[in-house]
């Protein structure tokens, strides 16, 4: 990030950081290549004209063997020694910056993170980005995905240091985990580690797929995918806009292939297109504003609902088994995000009988009878997280979505419905789709364009 004189003081020479590099005998030539980055780049950090980036921290700190504490006193302004406690909040507040990203709008950083990759590597539209195999042409009914499980996970892969993508805690030391850094500076209401199922390969399986899954922890993927966001933030901070360069996105740099399950640590939610059916046309769609202050990611942008993580509804064993399904984790998400009913979070004393427990049970009998019908549209992926979701359409018709959802709520812990006239849902017309499309998600515009695309197949 350049340094100006509005808002920020005078660039000052940092004296401090340029004694640690002669000490050790490098040249700005030296440093610079050491660090694969252009001897300029150094000169500015020595004048007091450029910020690091975060990914760049921990690199540069193993090159002048200093804590990343000794970093930032080699980085602060010669005027005055930076004491402990000052060192600490601006790098809070520098992180707490880069995590807001100001000037953002929407998905702007998303899509420019895309531009990273080939157009191979990016779904139709370009919003999203697909792997091999993962999007299917067509929509196929749910149960053309088939689901194996596990025990044998694997290890999680080794990614490099994330120290420079965290801010120092209290204590002067790097946060070890993204979480605890959100949790402690950003205290989002909902911020909750729970078992996640982790896939692990993706196949074609006739005219559908197979996804293989062990476990993992929503913690765990939360950090993977968060310090990849917050690395492309800097980047672009530093970069005043531009498309950052891959020389400067270590950690990106590091996984390559997005798809690659032995590289990239992954747990897909499933996010869910209902459409309410019309007896005469005049099919309509359901979509949620994200609540920045209530979650920890992906806030006041529009996203379809229901969607959620890919998960269990404990961590008891029968539990992990009971409910790996995709229809069940739906059926879980419709619970609770439009009947608001209390979180299944695993406090319970049993097992959920799906069958015989309201409203899953009525759920079933509407699927049974033909007056809900799931679809499957494969896997996509967050260009700024990496992280990817299942793409899935639920039509209902509107006498059993009234039967359903009657009671449906306006507002919920994570955010709000975003109705039409008066209504709690929108209007499914490729009109209302290009209005909305400044406020959705990245992944929610993709899905809502193809399965208006496959409308006749969906609607049928």
């Amino acid at each position: 990030m350049t340094v100006v004189s509005r808002g920020w003081g005078m660039a000052v020479r940092r004296q401090r950081l340029i004694a640690r590099r002669e000490l050790l005998g490098y040249t700005q030539e030296a440093l610079a290549a050491e660090l694969g980055v252009d001897l300029s780049t150094v000169g500015r950090w020595e004048r007091g004209t450029q910020e690091l980036t975060p990914g760049m921290r921990p690199r540069l700190a193993k090159a002048l063997k200093v804590s990343a504490v000794e970093l930032a006193a080699l980085f602060a302004s010669d005027e005055k020694t930076e004491a402990p406690g000052d060192a600490v909040r601006r790098s809070q507040e520098q992180w707490l910056r880069v995590r807001k990203a100001p000037g953002v709008r929407g998905r702007e950083l998303a899509e420019l993170a895309a531009w990273l990759y080939p157009a191979g590597k990016r779904a139709p539209d370009g919003h999203v980005l697909t792997g091999p195999g993962w999007l299917l042409e067509q929509p196929v009914e749910l149960e053309q995905v088939r689901l194996r499980f596990t025990d044998q996970t694997p290890p999680v892969p080794e990614l490099p240091s994330t120290a420079g993508l965290l801010p120092l805690n209290d204590r002067g030391e790097p946060y070890t985990d993204y979480s605890r850094a959100v949790r402690d500076l950003v205290r989002p209401r909902l911020l909750e580690n729970r078992v996640s199922y982790r896939l692990l390969a993706v196949r074609a399986a006739g005219d559908g797929l197979e996804l293989e899954f062990g476990t993992t922890t929503f913690f765990e993927v939360f950090h993977v995918k968060s310090c990849l966001a917050h690395e492309f933030k800097a980047a672009w901070l530093a970069a005043q806009g531009s498309v950052p360069g891959w020389d400067v996105l270590p950690l990106r740099t590091a996984i390559g292939d997005p798809f690659d399950p032995t590289r990239l640590l992954m747990s897909p939610g499933i996010v869910t297109l209902t459409l309410r059916r019309g007896a005469g046309g005049g099919h309509r769609f359901v979509l949620h504003e994200r609540d920045g202050d209530s979650v920890a990611d992906g806030g006041s942008l529009c996203s379809l609902m229901p969607a959620g993580e890919f998960q269990p509804s404990s961590v008891q064993a029968v539990d992990v088994r009971n409910d790996f399904s995709l229809w069940r984790n739906i059926m879980r998400e419709y619970s609770e995000e439009f009947l608001a009913n209390p979180e299944h979070d695993g406090n319970g004393a049993r097992a959920i009988d799906y069958g015989a427990e309201e409203p899953f049970a009525s759920f079933e009998r509407a699927r049974a009878a033909g007056r809900l019908r799931m679809w499957h549209y494969g896997l996509v992926s967050d260009p700024l997280t990496l992280g990817p979701s299942q793409r899935t359409v639920a039509v209902v018709d509107d006498v059993e979505f009234d039967r359903l959802f009657g009671a449906m709520t306006r507002v919920n812990d994570e955010g709000r419905v975003v109705g039409e006239g008066g209504r709690a849902d929108m209007p499914f017309t490729d009109e209302a789709i290009t209005r909305l499309e400044p406020r959705l998600s990245p992944g929610s515009l993709s899905l809502l364009r193809m399965a208006w695309r496959d409308r006749d197949l969906l609607l049928d």
